[in-house]
Protein backbone atom coordinates (compact mmCIF):
# COMPACT_ATOMS: atom_id res chain seq x y z
CA UNK A 1 0.00 0.00 0.00
CA UNK A 2 1.10 3.57 -0.63
CA UNK A 3 1.50 5.69 2.47
CA UNK A 4 -1.00 8.50 2.88
CA UNK A 5 1.11 11.67 2.89
CA UNK A 6 -1.86 13.86 3.48
CA UNK A 7 -1.13 15.80 0.28
CA UNK A 8 -4.18 16.45 -1.90
CA UNK A 9 -4.17 14.48 -5.13
CA UNK A 10 -5.68 15.84 -8.35
CA UNK A 11 -7.81 13.07 -9.78
CA UNK A 12 -9.03 13.77 -13.30
CA UNK A 13 -9.07 12.28 -16.81
CA UNK A 14 -5.42 13.22 -17.41
CA UNK A 15 -4.44 11.34 -14.23
CA UNK A 16 -6.13 8.27 -15.75
CA UNK A 17 -4.06 8.64 -18.92
CA UNK A 18 -6.49 10.47 -21.21
CA UNK A 19 -5.30 13.84 -22.51
CA UNK A 20 -8.40 15.66 -23.69
CA UNK A 21 -6.41 18.79 -24.53
CA UNK A 22 -4.12 16.79 -26.83
CA UNK A 23 -7.15 15.39 -28.64
CA UNK A 24 -8.53 18.92 -29.06
CA UNK A 25 -5.19 20.07 -30.50
CA UNK A 26 -5.25 17.15 -32.94
CA UNK A 27 -8.70 18.20 -34.16
CA UNK A 28 -7.48 21.75 -34.71
CA UNK A 29 -4.55 20.47 -36.77
CA UNK A 30 -6.76 18.45 -39.12
CA UNK A 31 -9.59 20.93 -39.74
CA UNK A 32 -8.05 22.44 -42.87
CA UNK A 33 -7.31 19.05 -44.45
CA UNK A 34 -10.81 17.82 -43.73
CA UNK A 35 -12.43 20.98 -45.10
CA UNK A 36 -10.62 20.48 -48.40
CA UNK A 37 -12.59 17.24 -49.00
CA UNK A 38 -16.06 18.77 -48.65
CA UNK A 39 -18.75 18.27 -51.28
CA UNK A 40 -21.74 20.59 -51.83
CA UNK A 41 -24.08 18.03 -50.27
CA UNK A 42 -22.38 18.22 -46.86
CA UNK A 43 -24.34 20.22 -44.27
CA UNK A 44 -22.32 21.84 -41.48
CA UNK A 45 -18.72 21.09 -40.55
CA UNK A 46 -16.84 18.74 -38.25
CA UNK A 47 -17.45 18.78 -34.52
CA UNK A 48 -21.11 17.79 -34.30
CA UNK A 49 -22.46 14.55 -32.88
CA UNK A 50 -23.55 13.41 -36.33
CA UNK A 51 -22.54 14.26 -39.90
CA UNK A 52 -25.24 15.42 -42.31
CA UNK A 53 -25.27 14.83 -46.05
CA UNK A 54 -28.16 16.00 -48.26
CA UNK A 55 -28.71 13.61 -51.15
CA UNK A 56 -29.81 15.60 -54.21
CA UNK A 57 -32.79 13.48 -55.23
CA UNK A 58 -33.25 15.46 -58.44
CA UNK A 59 -30.15 13.67 -59.78
CA UNK A 60 -31.58 10.17 -59.29
CA UNK A 61 -34.60 8.15 -60.32
CA UNK A 62 -34.23 5.28 -57.86
CA UNK A 63 -31.10 5.75 -55.74
CA UNK A 64 -29.63 2.87 -53.72
CA UNK A 65 -27.20 3.60 -50.89
CA UNK A 66 -24.16 1.31 -50.61
CA UNK A 67 -21.95 1.11 -47.51
CA UNK A 68 -18.57 -0.40 -46.79
CA UNK A 69 -16.29 -0.63 -43.78
CA UNK A 70 -12.73 -1.90 -43.33
CA UNK A 71 -9.35 -1.26 -41.76
CA UNK A 72 -5.71 -1.28 -42.80
CA UNK A 73 -4.67 -4.41 -40.92
CA UNK A 74 -1.17 -5.21 -39.75
CA UNK A 75 0.41 -2.84 -42.27
CA UNK A 76 -0.04 -0.35 -39.42
CA UNK A 77 2.63 -2.19 -37.45
CA UNK A 78 5.20 -1.31 -40.10
CA UNK A 79 4.07 2.33 -40.16
CA UNK A 80 4.53 2.47 -36.40
CA UNK A 81 7.94 0.79 -36.57
CA UNK A 82 9.07 3.36 -39.18
CA UNK A 83 7.29 6.24 -37.40
CA UNK A 84 5.75 7.20 -40.72
CA UNK A 85 2.01 7.79 -40.67
CA UNK A 86 1.17 9.90 -43.73
CA UNK A 87 0.05 7.14 -46.12
CA UNK A 88 -1.95 4.62 -44.06
CA UNK A 89 -4.98 6.93 -44.25
CA UNK A 90 -4.92 6.56 -48.04
CA UNK A 91 -4.92 2.79 -47.55
CA UNK A 92 -7.93 3.11 -45.26
CA UNK A 93 -10.00 5.01 -47.81
CA UNK A 94 -8.95 2.66 -50.61
CA UNK A 95 -10.10 -0.42 -48.72
CA UNK A 96 -13.57 1.08 -48.18
CA UNK A 97 -14.27 3.28 -51.22
CA UNK A 98 -13.01 0.69 -53.68
CA UNK A 99 -15.30 -1.93 -52.15
CA UNK A 100 -18.28 0.41 -52.52
CA UNK A 101 -17.52 1.25 -56.16
CA UNK A 102 -17.48 -2.40 -57.26
CA UNK A 103 -21.27 -2.31 -57.64
CA UNK A 104 -21.12 0.98 -59.53
CA UNK A 105 -21.76 3.25 -56.55
CA UNK A 106 -20.17 6.71 -56.36
CA UNK A 107 -18.49 7.16 -52.96
CA UNK A 108 -20.19 10.12 -51.26
CA UNK A 109 -18.80 10.43 -47.75
CA UNK A 110 -16.36 8.79 -45.38
CA UNK A 111 -15.75 8.58 -41.64
CA UNK A 112 -12.71 7.32 -39.78
CA UNK A 113 -12.08 5.92 -36.31
CA UNK A 114 -8.64 6.05 -34.69
CA UNK A 115 -7.98 4.15 -31.45
CA UNK A 116 -4.65 4.90 -29.78
CA UNK A 117 -2.82 4.35 -26.53
CA UNK A 118 -1.84 8.00 -26.39
CA UNK A 119 -2.80 11.02 -28.47
CA UNK A 120 0.17 12.75 -30.11
CA UNK A 121 -1.51 15.60 -32.01
CA UNK A 122 1.07 15.75 -34.79
CA UNK A 123 0.84 12.00 -35.40
CA UNK A 124 -2.95 12.11 -35.48
CA UNK A 125 -2.74 15.00 -37.93
CA UNK A 126 -0.46 12.95 -40.21
CA UNK A 127 -2.87 10.03 -40.18
CA UNK A 128 -5.94 12.15 -40.90
CA UNK A 129 -4.09 14.07 -43.61
CA UNK A 130 -3.65 10.72 -45.34
CA UNK A 131 -7.35 9.96 -44.91
CA UNK A 132 -8.20 13.36 -46.40
CA UNK A 133 -5.88 12.73 -49.36
CA UNK A 134 -7.53 9.35 -49.91
CA UNK A 135 -10.96 11.00 -49.85
CA UNK A 136 -9.74 13.60 -52.35
CA UNK A 137 -8.57 10.83 -54.69
CA UNK A 138 -11.82 8.89 -54.27
CA UNK A 139 -14.01 11.97 -54.69
CA UNK A 140 -15.81 11.59 -51.35
CA UNK A 141 -16.13 13.96 -48.39
CA UNK A 142 -14.48 13.28 -45.04
CA UNK A 143 -17.49 14.25 -42.92
CA UNK A 144 -16.27 13.23 -39.48
CA UNK A 145 -14.50 10.71 -37.32
CA UNK A 146 -13.35 9.80 -33.85
CA UNK A 147 -10.03 9.80 -32.00
CA UNK A 148 -10.32 7.48 -29.01
CA UNK A 149 -7.55 7.31 -26.40
CA UNK A 150 -7.22 3.89 -24.74
CA UNK A 151 -4.50 4.07 -22.04
CA UNK A 152 -3.82 0.75 -20.37
CA UNK A 153 -5.36 -1.11 -23.29
CA UNK A 154 -2.93 -0.04 -26.02
CA UNK A 155 0.70 1.05 -25.73
CA UNK A 156 1.20 4.85 -26.02
CA UNK A 157 2.62 4.66 -29.56
CA UNK A 158 0.11 2.11 -30.85
CA UNK A 159 -2.96 2.92 -32.89
CA UNK A 160 -5.53 1.19 -35.06
CA UNK A 161 -7.71 2.55 -37.85
CA UNK A 162 -11.18 1.76 -39.14
CA UNK A 163 -13.18 3.47 -41.87
CA UNK A 164 -16.74 3.66 -43.12
CA UNK A 165 -17.86 4.79 -46.57
CA UNK A 166 -21.29 5.40 -48.10
CA UNK A 167 -22.00 5.63 -51.84
CA UNK A 168 -24.99 5.79 -54.15
CA UNK A 169 -25.96 4.10 -57.41
CA UNK A 170 -29.10 4.07 -59.54
CA UNK A 171 -30.89 0.78 -59.01
CA UNK A 172 -30.93 -0.03 -62.72
CA UNK A 173 -27.19 0.74 -62.96
CA UNK A 174 -26.05 -1.66 -60.23
CA UNK A 175 -23.11 -3.80 -61.36
CA UNK A 176 -23.67 -7.28 -59.91
CA UNK A 177 -22.27 -9.82 -62.38
CA UNK A 178 -25.69 -11.26 -63.24
CA UNK A 179 -25.27 -10.60 -66.98
CA UNK A 180 -21.94 -12.41 -67.31
CA UNK A 181 -21.86 -15.07 -70.02
CA UNK A 182 -19.19 -17.43 -71.39
CA UNK A 183 -16.55 -15.72 -73.55
CA UNK A 184 -16.74 -12.46 -71.58
CA UNK A 185 -13.25 -11.13 -70.88
CA UNK A 186 -11.40 -10.35 -67.66
CA UNK A 187 -9.37 -7.13 -67.55
CA UNK A 188 -7.02 -6.35 -64.69
CA UNK A 189 -5.94 -2.91 -63.47
CA UNK A 190 -2.40 -2.59 -62.15
CA UNK A 191 -1.84 -2.22 -58.41
CA UNK A 192 0.79 -0.02 -56.75
CA UNK A 193 2.15 -2.97 -54.79
CA UNK A 194 0.87 -5.01 -51.86
CA UNK A 195 -1.86 -2.47 -51.05
CA UNK A 196 -3.10 -3.51 -47.56
CA UNK A 197 -3.19 -7.29 -47.65
CA UNK A 198 -0.88 -10.13 -46.71
CA UNK A 199 1.16 -8.15 -44.20
CA UNK A 200 0.96 -10.74 -41.42
CA UNK A 201 2.74 -13.16 -43.75
CA UNK A 202 5.17 -10.45 -44.90
CA UNK A 203 6.15 -9.48 -41.36
CA UNK A 204 6.63 -13.08 -40.26
CA UNK A 205 8.62 -13.93 -43.38
CA UNK A 206 10.92 -10.90 -43.48
CA UNK A 207 11.24 -9.58 -39.94
CA UNK A 208 10.24 -12.18 -37.36
CA UNK A 209 12.94 -14.42 -38.82
CA UNK A 210 15.50 -11.68 -38.23
CA UNK A 211 16.85 -11.93 -41.80
CA UNK A 212 15.73 -8.45 -42.89
CA UNK A 213 15.27 -4.95 -41.50
CA UNK A 214 12.97 -2.20 -42.70
CA UNK A 215 15.91 -0.01 -43.70
CA UNK A 216 17.59 -2.75 -45.79
CA UNK A 217 18.06 -2.17 -49.51
CA UNK A 218 17.96 -4.91 -52.13
CA UNK A 219 18.47 -4.97 -55.86
CA UNK A 220 14.72 -5.31 -56.42
CA UNK A 221 13.73 -1.88 -55.06
CA UNK A 222 14.83 1.70 -55.64
CA UNK A 223 14.38 2.50 -51.94
CA UNK A 224 14.38 0.50 -48.72
CA UNK A 225 12.23 -2.51 -47.98
CA UNK A 226 10.24 -0.40 -45.54
CA UNK A 227 9.52 2.24 -48.18
CA UNK A 228 8.37 -0.43 -50.62
CA UNK A 229 6.05 -2.02 -48.07
CA UNK A 230 4.49 1.31 -47.11
CA UNK A 231 3.52 2.31 -50.65
CA UNK A 232 -0.11 3.43 -50.40
CA UNK A 233 -2.92 1.51 -52.06
CA UNK A 234 -4.18 2.62 -55.44
CA UNK A 235 -7.64 4.21 -55.35
CA UNK A 236 -9.71 3.13 -58.35
CA UNK A 237 -13.14 4.64 -57.63
CA UNK A 238 -13.04 7.51 -60.18
CA UNK A 239 -11.84 5.36 -63.08
CA UNK A 240 -14.34 2.59 -62.28
CA UNK A 241 -17.14 5.16 -62.40
CA UNK A 242 -15.80 6.41 -65.74
CA UNK A 243 -15.71 2.84 -67.06
CA UNK A 244 -19.27 2.26 -65.85
CA UNK A 245 -20.40 5.33 -67.83
CA UNK A 246 -18.61 4.38 -71.05
CA UNK A 247 -18.47 0.57 -71.14
CA UNK A 248 -20.76 -2.39 -70.61
CA UNK A 249 -19.13 -3.22 -67.30
CA UNK A 250 -20.62 -6.49 -66.05
CA UNK A 251 -18.66 -7.07 -62.84
CA UNK A 252 -15.89 -5.54 -60.75
CA UNK A 253 -13.81 -7.41 -58.17
CA UNK A 254 -11.61 -5.56 -55.65
CA UNK A 255 -8.55 -7.78 -55.13
CA UNK A 256 -7.96 -7.65 -51.37
CA UNK A 257 -7.49 -10.42 -48.81
CA UNK A 258 -7.61 -13.78 -50.59
CA UNK A 259 -5.91 -12.45 -53.69
CA UNK A 260 -7.15 -13.11 -57.21
CA UNK A 261 -8.18 -16.65 -56.27
CA UNK A 262 -10.49 -15.54 -53.48
CA UNK A 263 -12.01 -12.38 -54.91
CA UNK A 264 -12.77 -12.93 -58.59
CA UNK A 265 -15.25 -15.79 -57.92
CA UNK A 266 -17.29 -13.45 -55.67
CA UNK A 267 -18.67 -11.63 -58.74
CA UNK A 268 -19.13 -14.59 -61.12
CA UNK A 269 -22.55 -16.35 -61.30
CA UNK A 270 -23.01 -20.03 -60.53
CA UNK A 271 -22.17 -22.32 -63.40
CA UNK A 272 -19.31 -20.14 -64.67
CA UNK A 273 -15.69 -19.63 -63.75
CA UNK A 274 -12.75 -17.55 -64.88
CA UNK A 275 -9.65 -18.71 -66.70
CA UNK A 276 -6.78 -16.38 -65.85
CA UNK A 277 -3.79 -16.45 -68.16
CA UNK A 278 -0.57 -16.17 -66.18
CA UNK A 279 2.07 -14.05 -67.87
CA UNK A 280 -0.42 -11.55 -69.36
CA UNK A 281 0.54 -8.78 -66.95
CA UNK A 282 3.80 -7.63 -65.31
CA UNK A 283 4.23 -8.92 -61.76
CA UNK A 284 5.85 -6.28 -59.58
CA UNK A 285 9.19 -6.88 -57.90
CA UNK A 286 7.71 -6.98 -54.40
CA UNK A 287 5.83 -10.16 -55.25
CA UNK A 288 8.73 -11.96 -56.92
CA UNK A 289 10.96 -10.89 -54.00
CA UNK A 290 8.58 -12.35 -51.40
CA UNK A 291 8.08 -15.52 -53.40
CA UNK A 292 11.85 -16.03 -53.72
CA UNK A 293 12.68 -15.25 -50.09
CA UNK A 294 9.92 -17.46 -48.71
CA UNK A 295 10.02 -20.13 -51.42
CA UNK A 296 6.25 -19.66 -51.60
CA UNK A 297 4.21 -21.74 -54.02
CA UNK A 298 2.75 -19.66 -56.88
CA UNK A 299 -0.81 -20.69 -56.07
CA UNK A 300 -0.33 -19.62 -52.45
CA UNK A 301 0.87 -16.26 -53.75
CA UNK A 302 -2.21 -15.93 -55.96
CA UNK A 303 -4.53 -16.70 -53.05
CA UNK A 304 -2.82 -14.25 -50.67
CA UNK A 305 -1.66 -11.20 -52.66
CA UNK A 306 -3.05 -9.13 -55.54
CA UNK A 307 0.05 -10.07 -57.61
CA UNK A 308 0.01 -6.72 -59.39
CA UNK A 309 -3.72 -6.47 -60.18
CA UNK A 310 -5.74 -4.38 -57.73
CA UNK A 311 -9.06 -4.54 -59.61
CA UNK A 312 -10.53 -7.09 -62.01
CA UNK A 313 -13.25 -6.23 -64.52
CA UNK A 314 -15.56 -8.49 -66.53
CA UNK A 315 -16.91 -7.15 -69.82
CA UNK A 316 -17.78 -8.34 -73.35
CA UNK A 317 -14.93 -9.00 -75.81
CA UNK A 318 -16.07 -6.06 -77.94
CA UNK A 319 -15.57 -3.66 -74.99
CA UNK A 320 -12.01 -4.60 -74.04
CA UNK A 321 -10.26 -2.14 -76.34
CA UNK A 322 -12.45 0.73 -75.14
CA UNK A 323 -11.90 -0.19 -71.49
CA UNK A 324 -8.12 -0.28 -71.95
CA UNK A 325 -8.25 3.12 -73.66
CA UNK A 326 -10.28 4.64 -70.80
CA UNK A 327 -7.82 3.22 -68.28
CA UNK A 328 -4.88 4.63 -70.21
CA UNK A 329 -6.51 8.06 -70.46
CA UNK A 330 -6.94 8.02 -66.68
CA UNK A 331 -3.30 7.05 -66.08
CA UNK A 332 -4.02 3.44 -65.12
CA UNK A 333 -2.39 0.40 -66.70
CA UNK A 334 -4.85 -2.26 -67.83
CA UNK A 335 -4.33 -5.77 -69.18
CA UNK A 336 -6.60 -8.41 -70.70
CA UNK A 337 -5.86 -11.32 -68.37
CA UNK A 338 -8.54 -13.95 -68.88
CA UNK A 339 -12.01 -15.02 -69.94
CA UNK A 340 -15.21 -16.52 -68.56
CA UNK A 341 -16.04 -20.16 -69.32
CA UNK A 342 -18.57 -22.70 -68.15
CA UNK A 343 -17.58 -24.28 -64.86
CA UNK A 344 -18.04 -24.26 -61.10
CA UNK A 345 -17.29 -20.70 -59.99
CA UNK A 346 -13.58 -20.90 -59.24
CA UNK A 347 -10.48 -19.44 -60.88
CA UNK A 348 -8.46 -21.67 -63.16
CA UNK A 349 -4.92 -20.53 -64.01
CA UNK A 350 -3.40 -21.41 -67.34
Amino acid sequence: MTADTGEPREVNYRWAGVDVEAADRAVELIKEKVAATMRPEVIGGIGGFGAMFELDLSRYQNPVLVSGTDGVGTKLKLAQMLDRHDTVGIDLVAMCADDVVTCGAEPLFFQDYIATGGVVPERMAEIVAGVAEGCRQAGCALVGGEIAEHPGVMEPDQYDLAGFCVGVVERDRIIDGSSIVPEDRVVGIASSGLHSNGYSLVRKLLFDSGDFNLDDQTREFAGTIGEELLKPSMIYAPVILELARTCNLKAVAHVTGGGITGNLPRVIPDGLHAEVHLGCWPVKNIFTFLQRVGNIDLFDMLSTFNMGLGMLLVLPPSEVRLALRVLDQNLHHGFEVGEIVEGEGQVRYC
